[in-house]
């Protein structure tokens, strides 16, 4: 894949051919999939979310996208990693609202039953500990949605920030230790398992 290639279909799209997003599809459909089964093999075993769908759902919020001004092959990702991110913290929250008995009155057995599984607890932290980060430091917040979210290397990172790879993995240190710390021991989203 050439990233030539797709920065120029990209600002093609912006500037309103519907048909080279099909061919900006075409090019990086395969490495969404990848990416999207690279994060959903961290997930439980039980997850209901499979990569197929959330891969989907990814394109199809990219089509709402479609008056961003693109610029380039890695604002493309890095865009396609908030997405994710998006996709899992939505559908996390409504598997908990469905445990909780979403829309249908709850009536109380055993309150354990309320509970939602802590996978989905640990990502609900992390994106609210994500978000508390980005009002610290946006720049760095981004960079762990492309880390985590995305699977971006640390070359790619640098490349689709502008860094050097030193400067990414030091601010890649500082943000995994600042997000476990903010998660005080509710986190187990596997921040440590991406290097």
């Amino acid at each position: 894949m050439v990233s030539g290639d797709i920065t120029q279909l990209l600002e093609s799209w912006s500037q309103g051919d519907p048909q080279a997003f099909e061919q900006v599809l075409a090019l990086v459909y395969d490495r969404l999939r990848r990416q999207a089964r690279s994060y959903m093999r961290r997930e439980r075993a039980d997850h209901t979310l499979q990569s197929t769908a959330l891969v989907h759902e990814i394109i199809l919020r990219l089509m709402e996208e479609n008056r961003a001004e693109w610029k380039s092959r890695d604002q493309f990702f890095a865009v396609a990693a908030r997405l994710m991110r998006r996709v899992l913290v939505d559908h996390a929250r409504a598997s908990i609202s469905e445990k909780r008995g979403g829309k249908a009155a709850i009536v109380p057995l055993l309150p354990e039953l309320k509970i939602p599984a802590p996978a989905q607890q640990d990502f609900l932290a992390l994106d609210e500990a994500l978000d508390k980060f980005t009002a610290v430091d946006p720049a760095a917040a981004r960079l762990v949605e492309m880390r985590y979210f995305w699977g971006m290397t640390i070359e790619e990172t640098a490349e689709a920030l502008g860094v050097s790879r030193d400067s990414v993995k030091r601010t890649w240190t500082a943000a995994r230790m600042w997000l476990h710390r903010e998660c005080e021991g509710r986190l187990h989203a596997g921040l440590d398992d991406v290097v």
